[in-house]
């Protein structure tokens, strides 16, 4: 197999990352010729900014937060960047709520409390899954099953909590948008559950349930939506294709010997990246034959990071020309460029 990528200098990070999926977001600056990571540790999020020569580094460091005021010790769950038409902002997701940024971290816009039980009870309570559907809708899952869609102004702090949607039973593992860019497609959003349940939402005013797609009884920790095609990774170490509004089963892949904790595409090129607790990091290539819709996946290529468990990877571009890896217990990104 060809050696299609090489190992980069890594970019330090300040606490290591959290045993958490998809655990790494990544946000391209292109006019400043930058590139924002986001990493997890515990109830602290890492934020470094570099530049793409490689010789600086900024670093910020955001708390839990609970209301306005105080810093909170509730652990984070998830950080990702959400990319709309008219801004970017960066959510958090804790136990105690939800947290939304200007993109570069520097203020808080938005915080949304999360409904705790009057009683403790033996479920946890977070939020967890975030993904930004269309022109103005950001979606954060809830460990309730609950799925919330906020609808955000081009400007300003006036977000607000516009819907929630009820289809999942178990708490949600993540969500994704279209994203290959085309809005030919029906479906806008997919939402993951821990029983492996898959629901395909098309937005709007109201959001419209198209499809359900049945879980085995296994986590889907990682998902993604590409061109119409639901792509899936599983605790099994398992990745399924799946065509979004129909539910059909396109493709099976045994990826990896363990828990798969990420999946990313590559909008542009069909690049596929997986990530599991196994130590492998694996690129594919999907491609899609319209004519007899048909998805086909092919491996390209693999990287061990040694005696990692890894949590995040994540492509730095469309293309899939670069990717970075984290791994718990670690406190540096890896990237890796094609050769």
């Amino acid at each position: 197999m060809a050696k299609m990528y090489h190992k980069e200098k890594s970019i330090p990070i300040k606490s290591s990352a959290s045993a958490l999926y998809n655990n790494l977001s990544v946000l391209r600056i292109a006019p400043r010729c930058l590139t924002y990571f986001t990493v997890v540790h515990a109830n602290v999020v890492n934020m470094v900014s570099a530049s793409w020569d490689g010789l600086n580094y900024s670093h910020r460091q955001l708390q839990s937060k609970e209301g306005n005021v105080t810093t909170s010790s509730s652990l984070i769950m998830q950080a990702a960047w959400c990319v709309l038409p008219s801004r970017d902002l960066l959510v958090l997701t804790s136990q105690k709520g939800i947290q939304m940024y200007e993109s570069d971290g520097s203020i808080m816009v938005y915080w949304h409390a999360l409904d705790t039980p009057e009683t403790p009870t033996a479920k946890a309570v977070f939020a967890r899954g975030i993904a930004a559907v269309r022109e103005k809708y950001i979606c954060v899952g809830v460990s309730s099953g609950s799925v919330l869609v906020f609808d955000v102004p081009s400007k300003g702090s006036n977000i607000t909590l516009s819907e929630v949607l009820e289809e999942h039973k178990e708490a949600i593992t993540d969500m994704a948008s279209e994203c290959s860019g085309s809005l030919e497609g029906i479906a806008d959003l997919v939402s993951a559950d821990d029983s492996g349940l898959l629901c395909v939402w098309k937005s709007g005013e109201d959001f419209q349930l198209l499809n359900k797609i049945p879980g085995f009884d296994t986590s889907c920790s990682s998902v993604k939506l590409w061109k119409g095609t639901v792509i899936a990774g599983y605790g099994t170490g398992q990745i399924r294709l799946y065509e979004a509004v129909t539910g059909i089963l396109h493709a099976e892949v045994n990826a990896h010997a363990r828990w798969i904790y990420t999946l990313d595409i590559a909008p542009f090129t069909g690049l596929l990246l997986s990530a599991a607790e196994d130590s492998w990091v694996r690129v594919w290539h999907l491609s899609l034959t319209p004519e007899t819709n048909s998805v086909e996946i092919e491996h390209m290529y693999n990287e061990c990071v040694t005696d990692t468990q890894i949590c995040g990877a994540k492509f730095c571009d469309g293309d899939g020309y670069a990717f970075a890896v984290t791994g718990y217990d670690l406190s540096e990104i890896i990237r890796y460029t094609q050769a």
